[in-house]
């Protein structure tokens, strides 16, 4: 099973000579709290302008905060409940369900809950970036802002 550095199973892909599949999702892979599936971007298809992968944060889990440099996002949740913080100093508050679509543009600070201590929060996840995560940046809640690596 050939592997890139970000735990990406070249092999899972089937390129059908203009259309690729990668069935069942692919591999797992963990960021920031929470699982991914592969999915499909830049660094196993070749895409160019978006990313999409299936996210699940674990019960009780957080996807810490942080801001996507450039790239706008959408999700679709698919199972659970979540909470979101954000705005600066994460001070608002938003809560959805399975069923809900989200956008979240591009600079807005959040932070991502899982509502239960018993279900997962499953969500379909579209970037406008074929990067996946590459600029996605830490942010301080309590400073207000981005945390320099």
């Amino acid at each position: 099973m050939k592997k890139t550095s970000d735990n990406i199973d070249l092999a899972a892909v089937e390129d059908h000579d203009g259309i690729i599949t990668i069935r069942g999702g692919g591999g797992k892979r963990d960021w920031n709290g929470i699982h991914y599936k592969q999915g499909m971007s830049s660094k196993n298809v070749g895409s160019t302008k978006l990313s999409v992968n299936v996210a699940t944060i674990p019960p009780g889990g957080v996807a810490y905060a942080h801001i996507h440099d450039g790239f706008e996002l959408m999700l679709y949740i698919v199972e659970g409940n979540v909470r979101h913080e954000f705005g600066d100093h994460l001070k608002e508050v938003l809560e959805n369900t399975a069923g809900d679509f989200i956008y979240i543009k591009s600079g807005v600070p959040h932070e991502v809950f899982n509502m239960s201590d018993t279900d997962p929060v499953v969500a379909f996840v579209a970037r406008s970036s074929a990067n996946e995560w590459d600029n996605i940046v830490p942010y301080d809640r309590e400073k207000g802002t981005v945390i320099q690596e």
